[in-house]
């Protein structure tokens, strides 16, 4: 579509003009030209269209040129051009993926990793050392002598094979070798069906294999792999000053030394004896990790974790010692558990776990319980003495009292049922027999009555200030007195 132009008129307000609606749909007709479906800008002008993430010529054949004002750099992402340099805007180190081809030089200023296949037709220089090369040669026995061809690792390999390959009586056997590093080298040397004798000092910097006898009587050095069905020493010593010394059984064999097995598998590593007696550990016996043993006899002294390290430790089976020092823990062979000066002993299951103590239990002196204490279906918990289940028995021996002391203390039940009372005093609001159609008996010792200690009055009768009884009362209350029926006439308060 052709470009619209929005018709001004001639002079301000002259109404010669485009209207609102249609000037504005010139405009968005224009607009549309600029932006695709995808709202993204499209055409820059007749010949560049940027479309789709792409930048496009409408040319055919036609170059794309991107020239900076000046000294400017093109600067895309964190890469910069400038000039015919390419180089990090940020300081990054910039990746070439894939093949690099080149028909000039390609020269790396700085450090740089060709992760690709680097292809040279020519030569391949290095600036700085001097050295060119001009090809890699393959060629087993290094017949000749070039300054800038490389050999490949099969050519190095076949040659040292050549080069290294024993000679001697039958069988490549070699009987005696002496002389300071009579046995050096880069072969793997290996010696079948006699007695190789070193008798000086021997240095093998690879692997050493001996299937039959073999003697080191001098100092012999194998800084490889030394491989032999047994071993016979006095001594073996790590190479260098504080070198750890590693002995690994193949697969999942053990460590056998002497009538001592170490048994290694994926739970752990174990100490057995090869002939069933006793494993003994003697004195000063110090053990970073954890224990784990079925029974342990220790005679010695035995500490776990050291002085700070404070490992866990797990003990299966029975631990019989003398004396057992746990920190300020001390357990004695009589049974006696204390601890060092003032120290307590604090015995804390986890989570819902208890302390469970069997049979009887002897406490001497005083016992702080915080919290809750149940005894059968007896509840102790603050100041409440409840039952769970059941009643509550208080029972003293034979002729003895059960107390209840302190001042102003009060017993308060809901109900509370007594075969026999003893008080000296009873404070009541309402004195009842508990038993249907029942007597109440208010019995004296001896010749003691019965005191109503209560307010009298001098008048009578419901005539007011009577002083005479009346001729009829007003009721009669039976009483027993001595233990026979009687009726108490008894009249209104005056």
């Amino acid at each position: 579509m052709a470009k619209q132009s929005i018709s001004i008129g001639t002079s301000a307000n002259d109404g010669t003009g485009d209207p609102l609606r249609t000037a504005f749909n010139k405009i968005n007709s224009n607009f549309d030209e600029l932006y695709g479906a995808d709202n993204n800008l499209t055409t820059l002008d007749s010949n560049l269209d940027v479309s789709t993430h792409s930048i496009t010529t409408g040319v055919t054949n036609g170059n794309i040129t991107v020239t900076p004002n000046g000294t400017g750099s093109i600067n895309l992402g964190a890469v910069k051009f400038n000039g015919t340099t390419i180089s990090s805007d940020d300081s990054t180190q910039i990746t070439i993926a894939e093949n690099i081809q080149t028909t000039g030089a390609l020269v790396v200023a700085a450090a740089g990793t060709i992760g690709g296949a680097l292809a040279a037709n020519t030569s391949l220089s290095i600036a700085g050392d001097g050295a060119t090369v001009t090809g890699i040669k393959d060629e087993d026995n290094m017949a000749s002598n070039s300054a800038v061809k490389l050999a490949t690792q099969q050519s190095i390999k076949a040659y040292a094979d050549t080069k290294a390959a024993l000679t001697g009586t039958t069988n490549n056997t070699i009987t005696t070798v002496t002389g300071a590093n009579a046995v050096q080298g880069e072969a793997n040397l290996t010696f079948n069906g006699s007695t190789l004798a070193v008798a000086g000092a021997a240095t093998v910097s690879t692997t050493l294999g001996v299937t039959g006898a073999a003697t080191l009587s001098g100092g012999a050095t194998v800084n490889g792999l030394l491989t032999a069905g047994s071993l016979t020493t006095n001594e073996i010593t790590s190479n260098g000053s504080n070198a750890d010394l590693t002995i690994n059984p193949s697969g999942i064999g053990n460590l056998v030394l002497g009538s001592i097995t170490l048994e290694m598998d994926a739970v752990g590593t174990k100490i057995v004896s090869n002939d069933s007696s006793a494993v003994t550990f003697g004195e000063g016996v110090n053990v970073l990790g954890a224990v784990n043993s079925a029974s342990a006899d220790i005679s010695g002294a035995l500490n776990i974790g050291g002085d700070a390290t404070g490992v866990n430790q797990t003990l299966t089976g029975s631990l019989t010692t003398g004396t057992l020092n746990v920190g300020d823990l001390n357990i004695l062979a009589d049974g006696t558990i204390s601890t060092d000066t003032n120290g307590d002993v604090v015995i804390d299951p986890a989570g819902t776990g208890a302390i469970v103590l069997t049979g009887p239990i002897t406490a001497t002196g005083t016992q702080t319980t915080t919290g809750q204490l149940n005894v059968d279906n007896l509840r102790l918990d603050g100041n409440t003495l409840s039952a769970q289940t059941g009643g509550i028995t208080l029972s003293a021996a034979t002729g003895q009292n059960v107390t209840v002391s302190g001042t102003g203390v009060k017993l308060t039940a809901a109900e509370a049922n007594f075969t026999l009372m003893e008080a000296t005093t009873v404070r009541t609001d309402k004195l009842e027999i508990d038993t249907s159609n029942g007597d109440l008996s208010i019995n004296t010792q001896g010749t003691g009555t019965v005191d109503f200690n209560t307010p009298t009055q001098t008048t009578v009768g419901s005539a007011g200030s009577a002083t005479a009884i009346p001729a009829q009362p007003t009721g009669y209350m039976k009483i027993k007195i001595g233990g026979t029926l009687r009726v108490i006439p008894f009249y209104d308060q005056a």
